[in-house]
């Protein structure tokens, strides 16, 4: 199935200059929700994994149902003041700003076996967060799975030594 058929281009957003790829299209067509969600679990099933993140806010539409269908948890990472609990927290840069991600302290055990699952990866600053807020609680970032990778902002060189997953490419 050709997954960038079902993703909609939306030019000067959320600014001008920006080429946003609105994978709302994508994930109300059932049958490319499921292909794209078992694409992943795919790569990932024989990855022993335990948990699964997705960082907000669409990592967790993509991540839960990974997390489901691999029968592991699921913690999201999210934007400063959205959880409850004591939290670790990490600055980074966007392709068009910056911004702080958090996560329970306790979300995480020490070697356990981590899926970062998030529906884009552009510069890859999002990603580097969720690794590090990782990687602080002693997790193992085993694997990163991304519906749509923007191949000219190259992400992938911020996140060199992971194994990466990307279904689309721009």
């Amino acid at each position: 199935m050709d997954l960038k058929k079902c993703v909609r281009v939306i030019e000067d957003f959320p600014k001008e200059g920006i080429s946003f790829k609105d994978i709302t299209t994508l994930l109300k067509d059932g049958k490319a929700l499921k292909y794209a969600i078992d694409q992943i679990v795919e790569d990932l099933k024989d990855k022993n994994i335990d948990i699964v993140v997705g960082p907000e806010a669409r990592g967790f539409l993509v991540g839960t149902p990974v997390a489901y269908a691999l029968e592991a948890g699921f913690v999201p990472v999210r934007k400063p003041g959205k959880l409850p609990g004591e939290v670790e927290r990490f600055e980074y840069d966007l392709e068009y700003g910056s911004n702080i991600l958090e996560i329970h302290k306790d979300a995480i055990k020490p070697g356990q076996r981590v899926a970062i699952v998030d529906d884009l990866l552009a510069t890859g600053g999002t990603t580097e967060a969720a690794i590090k807020l990782i990687e602080n609680l002693g997790g193992e970032v085993v694997s990163l799975q991304f519906l749509i990778e923007l191949e000219d902002l190259n992400g992938k060189a911020k996140l060199e030594g992971y194994h990466i997953n990307s279904l689309i490419k721009y």
